[in-house]
């Protein structure tokens, strides 16, 4: 485990240490998708952890799937997130804002224009969403024409560039967990004839038009991307050739040479091996559920270069701290990740508090 805790440089940031807090919706954003008053104390108090990864922050009307997640495209946007990254500058952090199109992962109820959600094809997830009315069917989404396509990917650029405005260290494009972006790469969802489906190359077309966008914006040592090869969340079904695509889709993301590649791994660990080999740069790994005893043996092993966690940071803000001195963690407590007050959002206890000092 001590490899964790040496420094490494991902992008332009010199990290201090080799752990990441995963993105995590917290739904807690104000009604025009600024962040919440309370997020600036909840990311600054994880300011210790290598790089933080926001939730996911959409950049545009068409991009938000949920309630109350923030946006990173207009003014007030940009003001609130310069709140949070000060805070976690000020505590020595590091921060990428991830940049999240729900796609077709999304109801009329739940964005500011009360659209249709758009997506590769109209073809519908087969789930429910969380609305201010409680829980609805998913609509048929409508298909984007390749024209829209292409403003889609203007819209990530423009927002990476918000991103950077609003004092972020870099992007994270999230390519993953049946979004708009991932929808593409499968199948089930991405029944396209044009340019943007049909073969490999295809499907991975638009993530690729999306990172070399990004990069030419605001340079490829501020960007990055998150996928989860093989996810079959939501009604996503790569396909036999899904293991193919990642592995062409690594290799040109890895031409852009961005900061980092961040894998949400769904145990398919031939692909993965594969995917080490090809990338060259800084590699993220997140295994869903890694118990406690296991945190480190990526980086040991050198399969990734840095670790990623979820509920641990989210319930102990001081997670490097407690994983030095080997101290008990908090519990994560499902009833406050999403919506909310401070209760689990923000007082979660840092190990001095509880034991006194």
């Amino acid at each position: 485990m001590s490899k964790l805790f040496d420094p490494v440089h991902v992008g332009r940031c010199a990290l201090s240490n080799r752990l990441v807090m995963a993105p995590m919706t917290r739904s807690r954003a104000q009604f025009d998708g600024t962040p919440g008053e309370l997020a600036a104390t909840y990311y600054a108090q994880r300011a210790s952890i290598g790089l933080i990864v926001t939730e996911g922050a959409q950049p545009s009307d068409d991009g938000q799937g949920y309630l109350s997640t923030p946006g990173i495209y207009t003014d007030a946007h940009v003001a609130g997130w310069k709140k949070v990254t000060d805070a976690v500058h000020a505590g020595g952090g590091h921060i990428f804002i991830q940049l999240m199109h729900a796609g077709r992962m999304s109801h009329p109820d739940n964005t500011p224009h009360h659209r249709q959600g758009v997506a590769p094809s109209a073809i519908a997830p087969g789930a429910g969403i969380f609305t201010a009315k409680g829980m609805q069917d998913i609509p048929l989404p409508r298909a984007l024409t390749a024209e829209e396509v292409r403003h889609t990917v203007a819209s990530f650029a423009f927002a990476a560039r918000r991103a950077i405005e609003a004092g972020a260290d870099g992007v994270e494009i999230h390519g993953a967990n049946a979004y708009l972006i991932q929808q593409f790469f499968a199948p089930s969802a991405n029944a396209r004839t044009d340019e943007y489906g049909g073969s490999i190359e295809n499907r991975a077309r638009f993530a690729i038009e999306t990172a070399k966008a990004i990069a030419g914006e605001i340079g490829a040592d501020r960007t990055a991307i998150r996928l989860s090869p093989g996810t079959t969340m939501w009604g996503i079904d790569e396909g036999d050739e899904g293991p193919d695509l990642y592995r062409h889709l690594v290799a040109e993301l890895g031409k852009l040479d961005p900061a980092y590649l961040h894998i949400m791994h769904q145990g398919n660990e031939p692909l993965l091996a594969d995917i080490r080999k090809r990338w060259k740069g800084a590699l993220i790994l997140n295994r869903p559920g890694r118990p406690r005893e296991r945190i480190g043996d990526d980086v040991a092993s050198g399969l990734a270069d840095l670790e990623a966690y979820g509920a641990m940071v989210l319930a102990n803000p001081d997670f490097v701290e407690r994983l030095k001195i080997n101290a008990p963690m908090n519990e994560a407590r499902h009833e406050g990740f999403f919506g909310g007050t401070e209760k689990f959002y923000t007082d979660y206890p840092a190990l001095r508090e509880t034991q006194g000092a």
